[in-house]
Order: C-alpha cells, then structure tokens, then sequence
C-alpha cells in the first residue's frame, strides 16, 4: 500500500452448501467459523462475525484491498472443504456451491449486520435460505437471473 491510503472496507458475505444440502452441523459448527476465520485473518482480513446454518454460512469482514473478493472466496471455498473432508466432518463428501454474495455495509450498519449474523437461527425459523437470499440481492439492488441463482437441493 502506498502512503496516505486509508480504507474502510466491510463485506458481508453469503454462500451455500452444493445443492443447499443440510451438511454443516452444530456439533462441529464452531470449528468450521473459527477455521474460515483464521483464513480470513491469514489473507490479511479481519474476520468480525461468522455463523452458519446447515445448508450456508454469513460471513462478516474487514477487507483489506490487497486482495480481491474473488481470490479470498476461493481460498475460504476451497481450504475450507478440504478442512471439512480431511476431519471427516460429514458422513458424505463436502463441496460448497459455486458461486457467493458480497454486499458492502457501512460503519454505521456493522452492529445491525453483526446482530442479523449471529441471530440466523432465529430468522430461519420462519424464513428460507433461498428467500433471505433474494431479500438480500433486492435490498442491495442487484440484478440476477433466477437459472443461475441456486443449484436445485437433493
């Protein structure tokens, strides 16, 4: 980074199990936050808030701009799967869908993101991953094409 650079850069991060199957447990939950967490911190980030259900995960971060958002989804995607297969976590083998949302939140919001990131359990009872992932795209106004979106559940 040059001198006199300053960012304040925070995402919040969203992506599914492949085929939104229901894999991630709770028994083992924990593990897999503090695993993304520390890939996020050794990229250069600063994980803030992570927690998933058993079909995907919310992520909240500090980015820092040396790397793109794309590089560090592919080495959380992929780091994590082999941490997931190498533990034996699941009884069948792990992958994530292809594909994620990133939306920009601003100082002013990292509390109320924060609070909605730990509080999934809560939402999911009377809300679908799909549905709050077309709440989040419509709120964020970004365009979308429903084929490409979700990988049918099995």
């Amino acid at each position: 980074m040059k001198p006199n650079t300053y960012t304040q850069l925070h995402i919040h991060l969203v992506f599914a199990v492949k085929f939104r199957r229901s894999l991630i447990s709770f028994n083992w939950n924990q593990r897999l936050h503090k695993y993304i967490g520390g890939i996020i911190n050794n990229n250069g980030h600063q994980s803030l808030a992570i927690n998933s259900m058993p079909d995907h995960i919310h992520i909240l971060l500090g980015l820092n701009p040396r790397q793109s958002i794309s590089d560090l989804m592919r080495f959380i995607k992929k780091d994590s799967t082999l941490f997931i297969n190498k533990e034996k976590l699941t009884s069948s083998h792990f992958k994530w869908q292809e594909g994620y949302g990133a939306f920009s939140v601003s100082h002013s919001n990292l509390s109320t993101v924060t609070s909605y990131i730990h509080n999934q359990q809560k939402h999911h009872h009377h809300l679908s991953f799909k549905n709050e992932y077309l709440g989040l795209l419509q709120k964020h106004d970004i365009e979308y094409t429903n084929a490409y979106l979700f990988q049918d559940p099995i």
